[in-house]
Protein backbone atom coordinates (compact mmCIF):
# COMPACT_ATOMS: atom_id res chain seq x y z
CA UNK A 1 0.00 0.00 0.00
CA UNK A 2 2.52 2.75 -1.13
CA UNK A 3 1.66 5.82 -3.59
CA UNK A 4 3.65 8.84 -3.52
CA UNK A 5 1.59 12.67 -1.58
CA UNK A 6 1.26 14.79 -4.53
CA UNK A 7 0.04 18.21 -3.07
CA UNK A 8 -2.84 19.55 -5.32
CA UNK A 9 -0.04 22.49 -6.29
CA UNK A 10 2.14 19.99 -7.94
CA UNK A 11 -0.23 18.31 -10.19
CA UNK A 12 -0.54 19.02 -13.26
CA UNK A 13 -4.44 19.72 -14.44
CA UNK A 14 -5.69 16.30 -15.34
CA UNK A 15 -7.52 16.68 -18.18
CA UNK A 16 -11.26 14.16 -19.31
CA UNK A 17 -11.86 12.73 -22.17
CA UNK A 18 -14.25 15.04 -24.53
CA UNK A 19 -13.52 18.11 -22.17
CA UNK A 20 -15.50 16.82 -19.22
CA UNK A 21 -15.54 18.45 -16.00
CA UNK A 22 -16.73 16.04 -13.58
CA UNK A 23 -16.58 12.11 -13.71
CA UNK A 24 -20.07 11.22 -11.79
CA UNK A 25 -20.50 7.72 -10.59
CA UNK A 26 -23.74 6.79 -8.58
CA UNK A 27 -23.09 3.76 -7.31
CA UNK A 28 -25.12 0.81 -6.07
CA UNK A 29 -23.95 -1.95 -3.36
CA UNK A 30 -25.67 -4.95 -4.40
CA UNK A 31 -24.91 -6.61 -1.23
CA UNK A 32 -25.89 -9.91 0.71
CA UNK A 33 -25.88 -11.02 4.49
CA UNK A 34 -26.07 -14.55 5.91
CA UNK A 35 -28.93 -15.26 8.71
CA UNK A 36 -26.24 -16.60 11.00
CA UNK A 37 -22.75 -17.09 11.24
CA UNK A 38 -21.06 -20.15 13.29
CA UNK A 39 -19.75 -17.90 15.98
CA UNK A 40 -21.17 -16.72 19.38
CA UNK A 41 -19.09 -13.21 18.59
CA UNK A 42 -21.15 -10.16 17.63
CA UNK A 43 -22.21 -10.53 14.42
CA UNK A 44 -20.74 -7.54 11.86
CA UNK A 45 -23.30 -6.64 9.82
CA UNK A 46 -21.44 -4.31 7.65
CA UNK A 47 -23.75 -1.10 8.54
CA UNK A 48 -25.58 0.49 10.62
CA UNK A 49 -28.74 -1.55 11.66
CA UNK A 50 -32.55 -0.38 11.58
CA UNK A 51 -32.70 -1.53 15.78
CA UNK A 52 -30.30 -1.10 17.73
CA UNK A 53 -27.76 -3.56 19.99
CA UNK A 54 -25.65 -6.57 18.80
CA UNK A 55 -26.82 -10.61 18.75
CA UNK A 56 -24.16 -13.51 18.48
CA UNK A 57 -23.90 -14.35 15.06
CA UNK A 58 -25.46 -17.57 15.96
CA UNK A 59 -28.72 -15.65 16.82
CA UNK A 60 -30.87 -14.57 14.29
CA UNK A 61 -31.38 -10.83 13.86
CA UNK A 62 -34.90 -10.70 12.29
CA UNK A 63 -35.04 -6.55 12.15
CA UNK A 64 -31.98 -6.34 10.94
CA UNK A 65 -31.36 -8.89 8.09
CA UNK A 66 -35.27 -8.74 6.43
CA UNK A 67 -34.29 -4.78 6.57
CA UNK A 68 -31.68 -4.77 4.70
CA UNK A 69 -33.16 -7.90 2.39
CA UNK A 70 -35.81 -5.04 1.75
CA UNK A 71 -33.15 -3.35 -0.55
CA UNK A 72 -33.07 -6.79 -2.63
CA UNK A 73 -36.68 -7.70 -2.99
CA UNK A 74 -38.02 -3.51 -3.36
CA UNK A 75 -35.84 -1.12 -3.15
CA UNK A 76 -33.25 -2.26 -5.80
CA UNK A 77 -35.79 -2.18 -8.41
CA UNK A 78 -37.02 1.49 -7.67
CA UNK A 79 -33.67 2.74 -8.13
CA UNK A 80 -33.41 0.70 -11.33
CA UNK A 81 -36.70 2.51 -12.15
CA UNK A 82 -35.65 5.65 -11.39
CA UNK A 83 -32.16 5.32 -13.30
CA UNK A 84 -33.81 4.14 -16.39
CA UNK A 85 -36.39 7.02 -16.49
CA UNK A 86 -33.27 9.48 -16.11
CA UNK A 87 -31.14 7.16 -18.72
CA UNK A 88 -28.26 7.23 -16.30
CA UNK A 89 -25.95 4.20 -15.91
CA UNK A 90 -24.86 2.69 -12.48
CA UNK A 91 -21.67 1.28 -11.50
CA UNK A 92 -22.70 -1.45 -9.16
CA UNK A 93 -20.57 -3.15 -6.38
CA UNK A 94 -21.41 -7.00 -6.00
CA UNK A 95 -20.63 -9.16 -2.91
CA UNK A 96 -19.84 -13.13 -4.65
CA UNK A 97 -23.20 -14.20 -2.49
CA UNK A 98 -25.96 -11.68 -4.45
CA UNK A 99 -24.93 -13.00 -7.60
CA UNK A 100 -25.09 -16.41 -6.36
CA UNK A 101 -28.28 -15.84 -4.18
CA UNK A 102 -29.81 -12.73 -6.21
CA UNK A 103 -29.24 -13.49 -10.18
CA UNK A 104 -32.25 -11.71 -11.11
CA UNK A 105 -30.37 -8.16 -9.50
CA UNK A 106 -27.27 -9.05 -11.20
CA UNK A 107 -29.04 -9.75 -14.69
CA UNK A 108 -30.89 -6.82 -14.68
CA UNK A 109 -27.60 -4.31 -14.17
CA UNK A 110 -25.98 -6.71 -17.28
CA UNK A 111 -28.97 -6.30 -18.63
CA UNK A 112 -28.10 -2.71 -18.62
CA UNK A 113 -24.80 -2.67 -19.52
CA UNK A 114 -23.59 -1.88 -16.29
CA UNK A 115 -20.29 -2.01 -14.58
CA UNK A 116 -20.17 -4.50 -11.58
CA UNK A 117 -17.21 -4.46 -9.49
CA UNK A 118 -16.16 -7.38 -6.99
CA UNK A 119 -16.59 -6.19 -3.67
CA UNK A 120 -15.91 -9.40 -0.86
CA UNK A 121 -17.69 -12.58 -0.87
CA UNK A 122 -19.86 -11.78 1.43
CA UNK A 123 -20.56 -8.31 3.37
CA UNK A 124 -20.54 -9.92 6.49
CA UNK A 125 -16.83 -10.78 6.17
CA UNK A 126 -13.72 -9.00 6.45
CA UNK A 127 -10.50 -9.36 4.22
CA UNK A 128 -8.64 -7.38 8.15
CA UNK A 129 -10.36 -10.94 9.43
CA UNK A 130 -7.35 -12.51 7.18
CA UNK A 131 -4.55 -8.95 8.32
CA UNK A 132 -2.03 -11.98 9.57
CA UNK A 133 -3.46 -14.57 6.58
CA UNK A 134 -2.04 -13.46 3.54
CA UNK A 135 -3.04 -17.02 2.13
CA UNK A 136 -6.74 -16.78 3.61
CA UNK A 137 -7.06 -13.19 2.16
CA UNK A 138 -6.41 -14.24 -1.54
CA UNK A 139 -8.42 -17.52 -0.85
CA UNK A 140 -11.98 -15.38 -0.46
CA UNK A 141 -10.51 -13.07 -3.23
CA UNK A 142 -9.75 -15.77 -6.08
CA UNK A 143 -13.20 -17.05 -4.60
CA UNK A 144 -15.20 -14.17 -5.07
CA UNK A 145 -13.39 -13.43 -8.57
CA UNK A 146 -14.17 -17.33 -9.27
CA UNK A 147 -18.15 -16.23 -8.41
CA UNK A 148 -18.01 -12.98 -10.22
CA UNK A 149 -16.54 -14.25 -13.86
CA UNK A 150 -19.21 -17.00 -13.62
CA UNK A 151 -21.95 -14.79 -12.60
CA UNK A 152 -21.47 -12.01 -14.93
CA UNK A 153 -19.21 -14.14 -17.94
CA UNK A 154 -15.98 -12.07 -17.92
CA UNK A 155 -13.06 -11.41 -15.38
CA UNK A 156 -13.33 -8.86 -12.68
CA UNK A 157 -11.53 -5.52 -13.39
CA UNK A 158 -11.63 -3.93 -10.21
CA UNK A 159 -12.14 -4.52 -5.78
CA UNK A 160 -14.54 -2.79 -3.47
CA UNK A 161 -13.48 -4.45 0.20
CA UNK A 162 -16.47 -4.79 2.05
CA UNK A 163 -17.07 -1.54 4.30
CA UNK A 164 -13.60 -0.52 2.86
CA UNK A 165 -11.87 -3.44 5.54
CA UNK A 166 -8.83 -3.79 2.90
CA UNK A 167 -5.41 -5.18 4.39
CA UNK A 168 -1.90 -3.62 3.64
CA UNK A 169 -1.69 -7.17 1.38
CA UNK A 170 -5.38 -6.57 -0.68
CA UNK A 171 -3.55 -3.84 -3.46
CA UNK A 172 -0.73 -6.75 -4.21
CA UNK A 173 -2.81 -9.75 -4.81
CA UNK A 174 -5.46 -8.17 -6.57
CA UNK A 175 -2.53 -6.36 -8.75
CA UNK A 176 -1.55 -10.22 -8.85
CA UNK A 177 -4.46 -11.32 -9.68
CA UNK A 178 -4.70 -9.04 -12.77
CA UNK A 179 -7.35 -6.33 -11.44
CA UNK A 180 -7.26 -2.63 -12.74
CA UNK A 181 -8.38 -0.44 -9.47
CA UNK A 182 -9.31 -0.64 -6.19
CA UNK A 183 -11.74 1.38 -5.12
CA UNK A 184 -11.43 1.16 -0.60
CA UNK A 185 -8.76 4.35 -0.29
CA UNK A 186 -11.34 7.80 0.58
CA UNK A 187 -8.22 10.64 0.38
CA UNK A 188 -8.47 12.19 -2.94
CA UNK A 189 -10.93 13.38 -5.28
CA UNK A 190 -8.99 12.27 -8.46
CA UNK A 191 -7.49 8.97 -9.34
CA UNK A 192 -4.06 7.60 -8.64
CA UNK A 193 -1.58 5.45 -8.64
CA UNK A 194 -0.70 2.99 -6.07
CA UNK A 195 3.00 1.11 -6.32
CA UNK A 196 2.48 -3.06 -5.94
CA UNK A 197 5.45 -5.63 -5.34
CA UNK A 198 5.03 -7.14 -8.50
CA UNK A 199 5.69 -3.70 -10.66
CA UNK A 200 2.31 -3.56 -11.63
CA UNK A 201 0.91 -0.14 -10.94
CA UNK A 202 -2.90 -0.27 -9.75
CA UNK A 203 -5.61 2.71 -9.94
CA UNK A 204 -6.93 4.00 -6.91
CA UNK A 205 -10.37 5.36 -7.49
CA UNK A 206 -11.77 6.61 -4.07
CA UNK A 207 -14.71 5.58 -2.67
CA UNK A 208 -16.68 7.76 -0.51
CA UNK A 209 -17.95 6.96 3.20
CA UNK A 210 -19.56 10.94 3.00
CA UNK A 211 -21.83 11.25 0.43
CA UNK A 212 -23.30 8.39 1.45
CA UNK A 213 -26.32 7.13 2.30
CA UNK A 214 -25.78 5.41 4.92
CA UNK A 215 -23.91 8.61 6.62
CA UNK A 216 -26.33 10.92 5.41
CA UNK A 217 -29.54 9.39 6.67
CA UNK A 218 -28.61 6.73 9.13
CA UNK A 219 -25.86 8.57 10.67
CA UNK A 220 -26.64 12.32 10.27
CA UNK A 221 -30.17 11.74 10.61
CA UNK A 222 -31.07 14.20 6.71
CA UNK A 223 -34.09 13.45 5.52
CA UNK A 224 -35.00 14.01 2.13
CA UNK A 225 -34.30 17.43 1.45
CA UNK A 226 -31.16 17.04 3.52
CA UNK A 227 -30.23 14.25 1.51
CA UNK A 228 -30.73 16.22 -2.09
CA UNK A 229 -29.00 19.13 -0.50
CA UNK A 230 -25.69 17.07 0.15
CA UNK A 231 -25.72 15.70 -3.55
CA UNK A 232 -25.98 19.07 -4.49
CA UNK A 233 -23.44 20.77 -2.54
CA UNK A 234 -20.51 18.10 -3.90
CA UNK A 235 -21.53 18.49 -7.10
CA UNK A 236 -21.47 22.05 -7.80
CA UNK A 237 -18.46 22.61 -5.91
CA UNK A 238 -16.88 20.24 -7.78
CA UNK A 239 -17.89 20.62 -10.95
CA UNK A 240 -16.52 24.45 -10.35
CA UNK A 241 -13.33 23.25 -9.83
CA UNK A 242 -13.25 21.20 -12.82
CA UNK A 243 -13.65 23.95 -14.98
CA UNK A 244 -9.72 24.05 -14.25
CA UNK A 245 -8.76 20.73 -13.26
CA UNK A 246 -10.76 17.43 -14.01
CA UNK A 247 -12.46 16.37 -10.09
CA UNK A 248 -14.95 12.65 -9.75
CA UNK A 249 -17.32 12.96 -7.38
CA UNK A 250 -19.12 9.63 -6.05
CA UNK A 251 -22.33 8.44 -4.27
CA UNK A 252 -22.22 5.58 -2.20
CA UNK A 253 -25.86 4.15 -2.37
CA UNK A 254 -27.59 1.02 -0.93
CA UNK A 255 -30.73 -0.20 -2.04
CA UNK A 256 -32.26 -0.19 1.29
CA UNK A 257 -31.56 2.66 2.53
CA UNK A 258 -32.14 4.96 -0.43
CA UNK A 259 -34.49 2.71 -1.81
CA UNK A 260 -36.76 3.26 0.52
CA UNK A 261 -40.35 5.51 -0.50
CA UNK A 262 -39.53 8.32 1.46
CA UNK A 263 -36.01 8.79 0.56
CA UNK A 264 -35.68 8.00 -3.44
CA UNK A 265 -36.46 11.49 -4.45
CA UNK A 266 -33.49 12.06 -3.62
CA UNK A 267 -31.83 10.40 -6.08
CA UNK A 268 -34.65 10.87 -8.83
CA UNK A 269 -34.03 14.89 -8.42
CA UNK A 270 -30.37 14.55 -7.82
CA UNK A 271 -29.86 12.83 -11.45
CA UNK A 272 -32.50 15.58 -12.97
CA UNK A 273 -30.33 18.22 -11.36
CA UNK A 274 -26.56 16.94 -12.96
CA UNK A 275 -28.18 15.62 -16.18
CA UNK A 276 -28.70 20.19 -16.78
CA UNK A 277 -24.70 20.45 -17.44
CA UNK A 278 -22.56 19.43 -20.26
CA UNK A 279 -19.45 18.54 -18.52
CA UNK A 280 -20.53 15.82 -16.68
CA UNK A 281 -19.05 12.27 -17.97
CA UNK A 282 -21.43 9.00 -16.46
CA UNK A 283 -18.17 7.03 -16.42
CA UNK A 284 -17.29 3.65 -15.27
CA UNK A 285 -14.74 2.71 -13.37
CA UNK A 286 -13.12 0.52 -15.50
CA UNK A 287 -13.46 3.30 -17.86
CA UNK A 288 -11.28 6.16 -15.13
CA UNK A 289 -8.49 3.44 -14.88
CA UNK A 290 -8.00 2.43 -18.02
CA UNK A 291 -7.95 6.17 -19.26
CA UNK A 292 -5.45 6.69 -16.02
CA UNK A 293 -3.12 3.87 -16.35
CA UNK A 294 -2.40 5.76 -20.11
CA UNK A 295 -2.69 9.22 -19.28
CA UNK A 296 -1.59 9.69 -15.74
CA UNK A 297 2.12 11.17 -16.72
CA UNK A 298 0.14 13.90 -18.14
CA UNK A 299 -1.33 15.09 -14.99
CA UNK A 300 1.25 13.46 -12.30
CA UNK A 301 4.87 12.95 -13.27
CA UNK A 302 6.57 9.80 -12.43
Amino acid sequence: MEYDYVPLPERKPLRWPNGKRLALMITFNLEHWDKVRDSDAPYYPGGPGIVGGSLPGNVYDNPNYTWREYGQRVGIWRLIDIMDKAGVPATCTMNAKTGVERPQIIKAALDRGWELIAHNYVQSDLLTDWMFDEAGEREVIRETLRVYEQVCGKPAKGWLSSSLRSTLNTIDIIAEEGLLFITDLLNDDRPYLVRTRSDKPRVSIPYTSEVNDFTVFMREGHDVEGGIKVFKEQFDWLYAEGEHTGRMMNIGLHPHVIGQPFRARALKEFLEYVKQFDGVWFATREEIAEWYLANHESHISS
